[in-house]
């Protein structure tokens, strides 16, 4: 959070500079679609339904920017700068570290007015739980599955590993990843999501993974 908030200073000294939008045209809609197939797999944001725990929580850091005084302005510019330039970071660790430019141009003007439209923003409510878009959202940035459209390879491909496994399997391998590692992959990447999600929408993601793979 710290990491986040620190660059604010600069972006609110341009922004009072300027004295405008910084993207009063990005397409949020789409900052929203790509928010969360390249960066909810390791951040919160309620807004969007994320709740990956690899790097800062969202709503966390810019509810106490906001309650500072920080303005949507600012946040955007703050996130946009995060994005081109996160601290720290290992370009070699793609695991721990989150790389530089993820996004780029109006891709990256779109994620940041998205995250700056939502984060931190009291009464934002988490969308309703639709299993397809929970998994890319939360898992198809680190797992490939073909049938989401996925291509992570932080993780097992989902296509290779699932398919024989029983819904007690997947469901396990979801609430306590380290109960059981997959071979070639380390313990502690993938966030256990056993207080994250009801039974009910454990059920509904086993389900939809198992109809994936032809299960």
């Amino acid at each position: 959070m710290k990491l986040i908030l620190g660059a604010a200073a600069s972006v609110a000294a341009l922004a009072a500079l300027t004295g405008c939008d910084l993207q009063e045209d990005a397409d949020t809609e789409r900052g929203e679609q790509l928010f969360t197939e390249k960066c909810g797999g390791c951040h919160v944001l309620t807004g969007a339904g994320t709740n990956g725990d690899i790097g800062p929580d969202l709503d966390l850091a810019f509810q106490d920017a906001r309650a500072s005084g920080m303005d949507q302005d600012t946040i955007e510019g703050v996130v946009q700068t995060q994005i081109a330039n996160p601290r720290p970071a290992d370009p070699a660790d793609t695991t721990v570290y989150m790389p530089a430019n993820l996004v780029e141009g109006e891709d990256a003007e779109a994620v940041a007015a998205y995250v700056a439209s939502v984060a931190g923003l009291p009464g934002i409510e988490a969308p309703e739980f639709i299993a397809p878009e929970f998994f890319a959202a939360n898992c198809g940035g680190c797992h490939t599955l073909g049938a989401a459209g996925t291509t992570g390879d932080i993780g097992p491909n989902l296509d290779d590993v699932l398919p024989g496994q029983s819904p007690a399997q997947i469901a396990e391998s979801i609430a306590d990843p380290s109960a059981q590692i997959s071979s070639g992959f380390p313990d502690g990447v993938m966030p256990a999501y056993a207080d994250t999600l009801t039974p009910k929408q454990l059920q509904q993601l086993v389900q939809y993974l198992q109809q994936s793979v032809g299960g």
